[in-house]
């Protein structure tokens, strides 16, 4: 295996990190609940009263993101190596995963972790263990 050294990018990596564990961090700490994409979109299904408001803010926030990124910082290069089809039936799958292993990875793996549940740990480990199974598979044995 080689490091593609064009495309490391440990400080950046680093600093995304330290950013969403600061927001994970006050998100709690100020709502008093757990920063999970998949809890926040799937809350907007069925509603509460007085719920949709910050969820759909969250969402907007979201999706606004990357286009500030845009206007500050310029264009961003990014490749998807798969047709629509597989990046539909990606999506799908993530989707049924996170409602078969109540939450996603930034539920479990950022949130859960941090607060040492252990359902949380065994979730993690299998979102990890099947992405690394996922992706031994497609590029070692059906390339």
């Amino acid at each position: 295996m080689q490091i593609d050294w064009t495309h490391f990018t440990p400080w950046a990596s680093l600093a995304g990190g330290v950013l969403l564990g600061l927001a994970a961090s006050a998100f709690i700490l100020i709502n008093g609940r757990i920063l999970g994409i998949s809890g926040i979109l799937g809350g907007l299904l069925r509603p509460r009263s007085g719920d949709a408001a910050w969820r759909i803010a969250f969402l907007l926030g979201i999706l606004a993101a990357p286009a500030l990124y845009y206007l500050v910082g310029g264009p961003m290069l990014a490749t998807v190596d798969a047709g629509w089809g597989t990046v539909i039936a990606a999506g799908l799958l993530v989707g049924v995963g996170t409602r078969y292993g109540s939450g996603c990875t930034s539920g479990h793996g950022v949130c859960g972790l941090s607060s040492l549940s252990p359902r949380s740990l065994i979730a993690t480990l299998a979102f990890m263990s099947a992405g690394f199974a996922v992706v031994f598979f497609v590029r070692h044995i059906l390339a």
